[in-house]
């Protein structure tokens, strides 16, 4: 069988029981219907309130854009084809859904790198602040971002299509991924794919040894602040995003770099869920809704709901 006979693919199933894949379909449901609402307030927050109109939260406004758009290219298939107890996803189906993952991973690193820096132009030069973070200079960081991620999804979709399929037609994954779809591919040399997760690997790792950096320079200029509330607020701050950070882009470097083979593996589903729905869903709660800002907001919008009533009375 070769690509233009292939006209759909199989995605795999958790299991055969009906009552798990029923448990699986509210368990992803609760978990996007979490994210989605966290970062829908994200979005309408940052953009009601003129006193989050600042650097940070535009980017942050994008952040939760792109986890709002990551999570809605995979789960919501997974969470029908488990109510229905179907498997197909179509050819252009397909390529869609690996595009559209592709796109919002690869912009969301970019994001999160623009993030880094804000936050070390802020603690680090602050009197030079509102000239390097211009509205102008945060849009293009933006769009840059918005461009890498759309070049990475051109290249890894253009590049894994562009193979013959064969034989199976079954995916191991939830959703349409480069590794689990070389695995049906007859195709014997994959230079354009190879190319593609190579160029990848090298933004990521560029990205994240930006992102290093610069919480180097941030921990070393608050650790010279002879306070240890600052200290502990930069730690509790930056830490949680470290980390974050570098597991979102070490679990897809593991997924992309590990050697294509013919067994399926557990532990392979499970990243890919991991770096498809954890980040999206934790995003808003450490970047954000820890944040005296954003609480700060809430709160102000809550007590004027609470209040209208009592003052119509």
């Amino acid at each position: 069988m070769n690509q233009t006979r292939m006209m759909e693919f199989l995605l795999v199933r958790f299991t055969d029981n009906q009552m798990l894949m029923r448990l699986h379909s509210v368990l992803f449901s609760l978990i996007y219907l979490v994210a989605m609402f966290e970062n829908f307030i994200i979005i309408f927050l940052t953009i009601l309130d003129q006193h989050l109109h600042t650097p940070m939260y535009f980017f942050l406004r994008h952040l939760s854009f792109l986890d709002l758009c990551l999570i809605s290219a995979t789960v919501p298939k997974s969470i029908l084809n488990s109510i229905t107890f179907t498997d197909p996803i179509s050819f252009l189906g397909c390529a869609l859904q690996l595009f559209l993952v592709v796109l919002m991973a690869g912009s969301e690193i970019g994001i999160l790198t623009a993030m880094s820096y804000d936050r070390y132009v802020a603690i680090c030069r602050p009197l030079h602040y509102k000239a390097v973070m211009s509205k102008g200079a945060c849009v293009q960081l933006m769009a840059v971002s918005w461009l890498n991620g759309g070049a990475l999804g051109i290249l890894y979709s253009a590049g894994t299509f562009s193979l013959n399929f064969c034989g199976s037609n079954k995916i191991h994954q939830i959703f349409c991924d480069v590794p689990a779809l070389l695995k049906l591919t007859c195709s014997e040399k994959h230079a354009t794919i190879d190319a593609s997760v190579a160029i990848g690997v090298c933004y990521a790792f560029s990205c994240l040894a930006c992102i290093v950096i610069s919480y180097g320079y941030i921990f070393s200029t608050v650790l010279k602040i002879p306070s240890r509330e600052n200290h502990s607020k930069a730690f509790s701050t930056c830490l949680p995003h470290l980390i974050v950070v570098s597991a979102f882009l070490l679990t897809g470097t593991v997924t992309y770099l590990k050697p294509t083979s013919d067994e399926h593996s557990l532990l392979d589903l499970l990243v890919s869920i991991f770096y498809s729905m954890v980040p999206p869903t934790l995003n808003p709660v450490i970047y954000c809704l820890r944040n005296k800002d954003i609480k700060s907001v809430i709160g102000k919008i809550l007590w004027n709901v609470i209040s209208s009533p009592v003052i119509e009375r």
